[in-house]
């Protein structure tokens, strides 16, 4: 398939959406990746443009594409719209949506990321809420970019499947949760243990978790919105575990209590 190629006006536009800045004066954002772009098409109505370097070797994403969106790209060129340490060649350029809390009406599992800071695991709780069947990730203000390069990267494309809420502060979002029924549980060490919350049904209703920044934690004020808190048993010697880790291992055991009985796979 032959493609034309990039102007270098339209390549300038395409490099300020590498900085926080250039994306919110053009309400766009870049995908990179072959997994992320071919999710990210199954919304052709946010796809601007898919730059590839190599039009053979991305003929499938390219036969999803509008023809007239697709360009081809020099290959250092394409990487320097890419921070991964092995760019895979293809990036596309994405519109950004706004979504709001009222835009998730009836919730049964919400992650609540409180100034979550780091974009890798950023992206691995809005892919694991994707996984288990969560109904929408949100991120208080103080959080990452979510339409930063390593958290695009790090959702897989997930980052289209679900709605993500952004910039709202922790009470609002608390507040919205348990007004649609929700429990909200604060996920921090010295509560009461996940295994034991599970046995006792309480997981089984509709639930709205709340997770702490990387460094340190939920403070005690925010801790306090929440109706219980609730950490994970710790066999072994580490000290804690990862944000994301424990962002997946409390989504999983909620999804599989609410799901009990399903044989879905």
């Amino acid at each position: 398939m032959a493609l034309s190629q990039l102007s270098r006006a339209q390549y300038r536009a395409a490099r300020k959406l590498t900085t926080r800045k250039g994306r919110d004066e053009a309400g766009e954002f870049l995908v990179e990746g072959a997994q992320a772009v071919r999710e990210a098409l199954r919304r052709p109505d946010i796809v601007r443009a898919v730059l590839v370097d190599d039009p053979g070797r991305h003929a499938d994403l390219l036969a999803m594409a509008d023809p007239g969106r697709c360009w081809q790209v020099h290959a250092s060129d394409l990487a320097g719209l890419s921070d991964a340490v092995t760019p895979q060649g293809v990036v596309a350029v994405c519109l950004r949506e706004t979504t709001g809390l009222d835009d998730v009406p009836d919730p049964r599992l919400v992650v609540i990321c409180a100034q979550i800071r780091d974009p890798g695991n950023a992206g691995t709780v809005i892919r694991c809420a994707d996984a288990f069947g969560a109904d929408a990730v949100v991120f208080t203000k103080g959080s990452v970019d979510i339409h930063n390069g390593k958290t695009v990267r790090a959702s897989v494309g997930s980052l289209f499947h679900l709605p993500v809420v952004v910039g709202v502060e922790l009470a609002d979002a608390v507040a919205w949760a348990r007004s649609r029924g929700c429990a909200v549980l604060a996920a921090a060490g010295g509560g009461d243990r996940l295994d034991d919350l599970a046995a006792s049904g309480g997981l089984r209703g509709a639930v709205a978790w709340v997770m702490g920044n990387e460094a340190w934690g939920l403070p005690e004020a925010d801790r306090a919105l929440a109706d219980r808190v609730v950490g994970i048993p710790m066999w072994g010697r580490a000290e804690s575990l990862n944000l994301s880790t424990a962002a997946a291992i409390c989504l999983y055991t909620t999804a599989a209590e609410q799901n009990a009985g399903r044989r879905d796979v």
